[in-house]
């Protein structure tokens, strides 16, 4: 008798069990249990059934694109392809296969290093690389570097070259001939990056500070060029006032020395005569009266 109502409370449980879970999921299901029939609605787990079915069909389904700035690796239980993917549309087998995506259009990586010239000054420099992935290097990136080769391998190459670079140069260079520090920095990079499928295509200096002791010294003697160089500026403007004054003053003795010389005794009697002849001009006939 103890067991026998033992098992009819552990079916009446049981039954009122599943219908709180018809209640609360609303679940579309007939079962029996106990001998009683219970009936399971699954009306409302459709949605989730289909919102369930589309994520496994999007994240996990054998269809992938590759967009015309891109690149794909196909990986096969960790083992990476030997060739790139193209752009297009593809297929692999879920679970098994997975695709990793490289941007092979032009970019920028910016890094900044400390360095030391050739005259032994601390120059920071922060410098701009533009670099394009080379496609069929890809797999190679991917296997060798990973996703982040900007500072796995960029960034340390960049710092080397920052160091060489500064040191074929003094201070004073590195500031005078930036374009050609610009171009020496360029070649080192594209030399070293190229063997890892990173094509170098430019580089450009965005920015040089030195010790604030060296960068007064630069300010003063900037300071003491453009002072020397207002004073010769003044000398040549007073020597060229001073030389169109003595040639003035030569002109006018010159010409006084030529009207001399062109003063004679008929010239003064000349002289004498037209005077004479427009005071005549100038009488009116009546004699002066004393």
């Amino acid at each position: 008798f103890f067991f026998s109502s033992r098992r009819r409370h552990t079916r009446s449980s049981l039954v009122s069990w599943a219908r709180r879970c018809v209640q609360e999921t609303g679940i579309d299901l007939r079962t029996t249990i106990g001998g009683e029939i219970v009936e399971i609605k699954l009306a409302k787990l459709w949605p989730l059934l289909a919102i369930f079915a589309i994520v496994i069909v999007v994240f996990f389904g054998p269809i992938y694109t590759i967009d015309a700035t891109e690149r794909g690796v196909l990986v096969t239980w960790g083992k990476v392809s030997d060739k790139s993917i193209d752009p297009g549309i593809h297929f692999r087998i879920p679970i098994m296969q997975n695709v990793e995506r490289f941007n092979v259009k032009t970019q920028k990586y910016e890094a900044e290093g400390t360095a030391a010239s050739k005259d032994l000054q601390t120059v920071n420099t922060k410098v701009a690389v533009i670099y394009h992935l080379r496609q069929e290097s890809v797999p190679k990136i991917y296997a060798d570097l990973g996703q982040f080769y900007g500072e796995s391998i960029i960034q340390p190459t960049v710092q080397e070259v920052l160091k060489a670079s500064a040191a074929r140069f003094s201070a004073e260079q590195l500031i005078t001939n930036r374009s050609t520090v610009a171009s020496t920095i360029q070649d080192l990079l594209h030399q070293r990056l190229y063997v890892y499928g990173i094509i170098v295509e430019s580089t450009a200096i965005t920015d040089f500070k030195f010790s604030e002791s060296f960068t007064q010294a630069i300010e003063a003697k900037v300071t003491a060029s453009q002072q020397m160089l207002k004073a010769e500026t003044d000398l040549k403007r007073i020597q060229v006032e001073a030389q169109q004054k003595v040639t003035q003053a030569k002109a006018e003795a010159d010409a006084l020395n030529l009207q001399k010389q062109a003063i004679t005794p008929e010239l003064i009697e000349l002289r004498k005569v037209e005077m004479q002849t427009k005071a005549v001009e100038k009488w009116d006939g009546k004699l002066p009266m004393y």
